[in-house]
């Protein structure tokens, strides 16, 4: 099978959907398939001849490494249309290219929604009056969805959320999978003295980019009132991101800068060691359709600690694997204070976390990923095709340009 995954981002920029983009990748290539990443920017060092990258104007005020374009090389337009099925893993740009050039073609086009791009849009254009920007999602969303062939949403939440916007269209949901074997296989911790941390000290860690949309000044918050009580107890966070010097300024103010440490950057080869280095995972985002980050440390062996929303709701069991609670300082600092004092229900909760973090393994979820494709792929079979497509030379074959 020849997959096409289109993103509007990908590598260098990182996040939960390009490392999930790589991980199906990967899977669906041991399996035998042939998957090409469709994209915009410029060449990277690291690129593939599977990595098609069309040019774009780059949008540098976000910081994002976002190009803008509405087309693709002639190149990319040609490799796009001899794929068996594509899948857009974002909706506006890469979803209208679906449309233009796979669609007339008979290609099946499934798309995930990964993202609350409500909550999104709140948090990185407050500008936008709440009730323009949810008219948007509503005018563009169902008709998008009515015109590929099925939806994805990583779970139950999503579901609802494009339910609530007027999608009538068909979904599935089908969970983002993790790679589990890199976070459960034993792996050599990070050295913790590097943030000058003894023995007997507790870590909480978070695991993310340092953005608006993740609620971080709100963990920082619940830190403090937490750590006047607990005096082992430090918090680590990985990632780096547009609000890291805000951050960072707020930990100097509240006088922790001796508590609270930034790695920055880490890449993704290294996150199994830094959480193996963990006691405790805190998120306070409440933005997650399908928190990867979460599961991951699950899968280490952590309890989390996170906010009772739609998606870290779904994959964190309150009392078993950790604490959900609603948005509220006091209580997400006491869940946090609980388990820092607590080493024996630290490791029963993070037992029961690495089990539960199971049902996500990415062969897995590509398995139910791939069952969708094949149904859509033998249901286009079944419709007439336009002539052209079926004398394109390279079907079946390797793109010699």
């Amino acid at each position: 099978m020849r997959i096409g995954m289109m993103a509007d981002l990908y590598r260098p920029h990182i996040s939960g959907v390009t490392n999930y983009i790589d991980l199906t990748r990967r899977v669906l290539e041991d399996w035998g398939h042939e998957v090409y990443i469709f994209t915009f920017g410029d060449p990277q060092p690291d690129d593939d001849e599977r990595v098609v990258r069309s040019p774009g104007l780059p949008l540098r005020f976000a910081s994002s490494g976002l190009y803008l374009n509405v087309r693709y090389t002639p190149h990319a337009r040609r490799l796009l249309q001899s794929m068996d099925v594509v899948h857009v893993h974002h909706p506006f740009l890469s979803g209208r290219l679906a449309l233009r050039y796979a669609k007339p073609a008979n290609i099946p086009i499934v798309f995930t929604n990964h993202t609350r791009y409500d909550l999104y849009m709140r948090a990185y254009l407050p500008m936008v009056p709440e009730a323009l920007g949810d008219m948007a999602l509503r005018a563009y969303l169902p008709r998008f969805c009515r015109e590929i062939d099925l939806t994805i949403a990583p779970s139950r939440g999503v579901l609802n959320m494009l339910r609530a916007l007027g999608v009538d269209a068909e979904i599935r949901v089908i969970p983002n999978g993790v790679d589990l074997q890199a976070f459960t296989r034993p792996v050599q911790p990070v050295d913790r003295r590097q943030w000058g941390l003894e023995p007997d000290h507790v870590v909480i860690m978070y695991v993310g980019r340092l953005g608006p949309e993740k609620n971080l000044p709100f963990l920082l918050r619940a830190f403090w009132g937490m750590a006047q009580v607990y005096p082992q107890a430090h918090l680590v966070l990985v990632g780096d991101g547009p609000e890291r010097e805000n951050l960072q300024d707020r930990v100097q103010h509240m006088r922790l800068t001796d508590r609270v440490h930034f790695t920055g950057m880490v890449p993704y080869e290294a996150v199994p060691a830094h959480l193996a280095a963990a006691d405790i995972f805190a998120t306070a985002s409440d933005t997650e359709v399908h928190p990867l980050s979460v599961i991951e440390a699950m899968a280490a062996g952590l309890p989390v600690v996170g906010v009772r929303s739609p998606g870290v709701g779904e994959v964190v069991e309150h009392g078993r694997t950790g604490f959900l609670v609603e948005k509220d300082v006091g209580a997400f600092a006491s869940a946090l204070g609980r388990l820092v004092g607590d080493r024996e229900l630290r490791r029963a909760l993070g037992e029961a976390a690495r089990e539960a973090a199971q049902q996500f393994d990415i062969r897995q979820t590509t398995r139910a990923l791939v069952a969708e494709y094949e149904r859509l792929i033998q249901r286009h079979r079944t419709q007439p095709q336009p002539w052209w497509r079926r004398w394109l030379p390279w079907r079946g074959e390797k793109a010699a340009w």
